[in-house]
């Protein structure tokens, strides 16, 4: 009786800096700014999971689900991955993390089946959720408007991996090359930040009338000299009006009238048939690609366990994060949240391995593993920001 009291005071009294949820397969560790779980089981195989803090307040969001990916019992199955890279605060990536899957469910069911309708519903209606938030706060906390994320999707269904991405978050695949055993990186996101050429014509073309579309500040691409990424869900300030005029802080503020929508939310979808060579895959925020290769995280992975392997890479991209500002690894780890943001922003990583025979099973008969957990890493929980 002493024992089970004695729990439940431990369950009531844990710390509140755990923003997790899962399921059957445990809640994760942390150390520090440092939130892990080194190993997990999910229908095509094990994933890893990490995410670090840099932020004041923790912009980046994430979540792994497997097993039913609609809400029939005849639905599609699979693993779904996302990671939400907010920008501004982290409202939208939080409300992402709440409300993208069940819309992504949602559409499933209606459609019985997994494909890129589904994805791009998925984004739309999340899109709109948030823009209903904006709306509702606007008056008492306008800088709302200015709050984004960028969203990186991935679903492993039947014997395809479907990806969806709007801004600079990364997948990798991990390919055996059978010829001489290396392992070959193969990105297979789209990413929309304006330090990218194609992204900067695609602006350009789409704003013919507008010069200052693209600025180099600082040394750094900005599309009006504001923001980074032209595709994203949330900077409602840059999509609407009405949104861009006071209350808003100038400095969001467009001097010229806003004619037409300057970002989107439209993700760039892509569906790629697995194949036995296929190892493994990952999934990370822009934190983690500033600082390591395709090449270089893939060959982290393979290398070495399986267990650990998301800790592994956050910690190799905090090492050359360190050695870029010519000081020890051990000394960064000391700096505290927010002052850690100028040397690293928020880093989430999540490597999911695909081993074949489970990808063949998992596809025939539909069952595997069920899975729900979320990195939210050392934040208090938040409110609903339901519409």
């Amino acid at each position: 009786m002493w024992v089970t009291l004695m729990n439940l005071l431990k369950a009531c009294w844990r710390p509140p800096s755990l923003e997790l949820y899962a399921g059957s397969d445990g809640v994760g560790r942390q150390d520090g700014l440092l939130w892990y779980k080194d190993v997990g089981q999910h229908m095509t195989g094990e994933f890893s999971m990490a995410v670090v803090q840099a932020n004041n307040l923790l912009e980046d969001q994430s979540q792994i689900e497997s097993g039913p990916l609609s809400s029939m019992d005849s639905g599609p199955c699979g693993t779904f991955v996302g990671v939400y890279d907010g920008h501004g605060g982290p409202e939208t990536s939080r409300y992402i993390n709440e409300h993208l899957f069940n819309h992504l469910k949602r559409f499933a069911s209606e459609q019985q089946s997994m494909s890129v309708d589904v994805i791009r519903k998925a984004f739309q209606a999340t899109e709109e959720g948030f823009h209903s938030v904006v709306a509702k706060q606007w008056l008492i906390k306008p800088q709302i408007a200015a709050v984004g994320s960028c969203c990186l999707v991935g679903i492993v269904c039947g014997r395809n991996l479907y990806v969806g991405n709007a801004g600079d978050s990364r997948v990798v695949l991990g390919r055996l090359v059978k010829s001489t055993a290396a392992v070959l990186a193969v990105q297979l996101s789209v990413e929309h930040n304006a330090a990218i050429e194609s992204v900067r014509k695609e602006l350009r073309s789409l704003h013919p009338d507008d010069p200052q579309i693209v600025v180099l500040k600082h040394n750094v691409w900005r599309v009006k000299g504001l923001i980074q990424v032209s595709r994203s869900i949330g900077d409602v300030y840059l999509k609407k009006a009405e949104f861009n005029r006071e209350p808003l802080y100038a400095k969001f503020r467009l001097r010229e009238p806003l004619r037409r929508p300057i970002l989107s939310a439209e993700p760039a979808i892509s569906v790629h048939p697995l194949q036995p060579a296929d190892l493994f895959l990952i999934f990370a925020s822009d934190g983690l690609w500033e600082h390591l290769s395709n090449q270089e995280a893939v060959d982290l992975v393979h290398s070495h366990p399986r267990s650990g392997s998301a800790r592994r890479l956050v910690r190799a991209a905090l090492q050359e994060a360190a050695r870029k500002r010519e000081m020890r690894y051990s000394d960064l780890k000391k700096i505290d949240r927010g002052i850690r943001r100028h040397f690293h922003d928020d880093i989430t990583v999540i490597v999911v391995y695909l081993d074949s025979g489970m990808v063949s099973r998992a596809a025939s008969s539909g069952r595997g593993p069920a899975l729900s957990l979320r990195g939210g890493g050392v934040n208090l929980p938040v409110n609903s920001l339901a519409p």
